[in-house]
């Protein structure tokens, strides 16, 4: 069972192939059998997840259940979870059970899906390779010497070992397709706005953005029905009706006008990643999509203004972790001041003090304006790059990243390599674009992904766009060896 995705789940559940509890121990026997192997899960909840497919079986056994219904997935720990710890990947949280759960969970429950646990995650989703995790590195099941991708490793990995068929995750600046791609499962990012923030622990609020990530398209679009809603309590939840996303999956590709940035096949991408994505859009092409050459001028702009303006909110988000009213705590402080300066020293690791640093010195007098400000303005030169590219194209295509996944510490003594990491996403979040990654290829034994942009709230279009790639080749369905 662990072998089929969501659909197939889904099927299977209303067609009473299997009960939701069947399949719920299956998964929860595979966790407890692999995940040491690659430490994907911080928290399972069995007993909790075992109560909830017995409440699923019983409203399945009406027949007017919602699809996700019965089915198991894991959360991401950056979501906040009824009794449940959510330790944001940090010691600084390591202690913390919220009493509520957050709107994306919230909307999971309400449909009757199942949750497994909590997966790991860079530190406060600070991180490109899950290396920055309070409780260690997640390791990729295609090359356990090699880095997930972050901050949604854990994530990723647990889909990519058959831990789970689906998961949720967060992308600040490509924390759900980076590490889709290197884990060769589909991951999106909707449109900001798109899906609640409202219990999602803040990393950059303007940038943050919930999205699902399984194996499949069709799986991510069966999520994104569930995740998608207006949420009062989000201040930058859209207000707007969401589609079936999975009803427009079988359309025809003839005719969608792809853009293909040049500026996303200069040097520093790797020749094999380059070569798995130009031949996918081929393939598309093949199926009547037109292939245009396009320019975003202001892309090269994208990761100066991004480790501006993300570091800069971070600082302020962060401020409210100070050992006074929950999180962790120093022992034995001489004075407040002492425990101010310790609890957050020792609650936070060096990532996070790194970005706490450059925010707060951006954001301080007389910087503000030459940083800062500056990369506001930089952030709208690229809004206008996508919107006037969006005037000749429907979607837009390149690589997810430069190269495959690289070896654990490859990159932990050079932190502007590391950022170099999301080149190709940070400028959809900049915008507040939709963008997705799909597997592609595989390079080194490794896959590769393919990354499609849309328009505001065109999620649809790039979903069925990825789903009848997926129908013309089969690197979704392939996993690794160990599996």
């Amino acid at each position: 069972m662990h072998n089929y995705t969501i659909a197939e789940l889904v099927k299977g559940l209303q067609n009473k192939e299997f009960s939701s509890v069947e399949l719920t121990q299956h998964f929860l026997d595979r966790i407890c059998q692999l995940n040491d192997d690659y430490n994907a899960i911080i928290t399972i909840t069995g007993e909790q997840a075992l109560t909830a497919a017995a409440l699923a079986d019983k409203r399945l056994a009406s027949g007017d259940a919602p699809a996700m219904c019965g089915v198991p997935i894991l959360h991401k720990d950056i979501f906040c979870t009824d009794s449940v710890r959510t330790s944001c990947g940090s010691k600084m949280l390591d202690s913390f059970i919220p009493p509520y759960n957050a709107t994306v969970v919230e909307n999971f429950a309400r449909d009757g899906a199942i949750m497994l646990g909590k997966t790991n995650m860079d530190e406060f989703a600070m991180g490109s390779s899950n290396e920055t995790s309070f409780y260690g590195p997640v390791k990729n099941p295609w090359a356990t010497d090699c880095v997930p991708g972050g901050s949604s490793g854990g994530s990723a990995a647990a889909i990519a070992a058959r831990l789970a068929p689906g998961a949720t995750a967060t992308d600040t600046g490509g924390s759900i397709r980076q590490p889709a791609a290197l884990c060769g499962i589909s991951g999106l990012k909707p449109t900001y706005g798109r899906v609640s923030r409202w219990g999602m622990i803040a990393f950059a609020s303007s940038l943050d953005q919930a999205g699902p990530m399984a194996r499949t398209a069709e799986d991510c679009a069966i999520m994104l029905n569930c995740m998608a809603s207006f949420d009062e309590k989000d201040s930058t939840s859209v207000e707007q009706t969401v589609p079936d996303y999975t009803a427009s999956l079988g359309n025809s590709v003839k005719g969608v006008k792809i853009g293909i940035p040049k500026e996303y096949f200069s040097e520093g991408l790797h020749p094999g990643t380059e070569l798995a994505v130009r031949k996918a859009m081929a393939q598309l092409e093949a199926q009547g999509a037109e292939l245009i050459e396009i320019s975003l001028p202001s892309s090269d702009l994208s990761v100066p203004a991004y480790y501006v303006i993300a570091p800069a909110e971070a600082s302020a988000n962060l401020s409210r972790f100070d050992g006074v009213k929950y999180g962790y705590r120093c022992e034995n402080p001489k004075d407040l001041q002492d425990m101010y300066c310790r609890s957050r020293s020792e609650g936070f690791g060096e990532e996070v003090q790194r970005r706490i640093l450059i925010g707060t010195y951006c954001l301080s007098a007389g910087y503000y304006d030459a940083y800062y400000g500056k990369a506001q303005k930089v952030r709208q030169l690229i809004q206008q790059d996508f919107s006037e590219a969006f005037k000749s194209v429907d979607l837009i295509m390149g690589p997810t990243c430069p190269s495959p996944a690289f070896k654990f510490g490859a990159k932990g003594d050079d932190p502007v390599a590391m950022y170099l990491e999301d080149i190709y996403t940070i400028a959809t979040n900049l915008a507040g674009l939709p963008g997705m990654s799909v597997p592609c290829g595989m390079v080194e034994d490794k896959p590769v992904g393919l990354q499609i942009i849309g328009n505001y709230f065109d999620e649809a279009r790039m979903l069925n766009v990825a789903h009848q790639f997926q129908q013309i080749t089969d690197w979704h369905h392939q996993a690794p060896e160990a599996m």
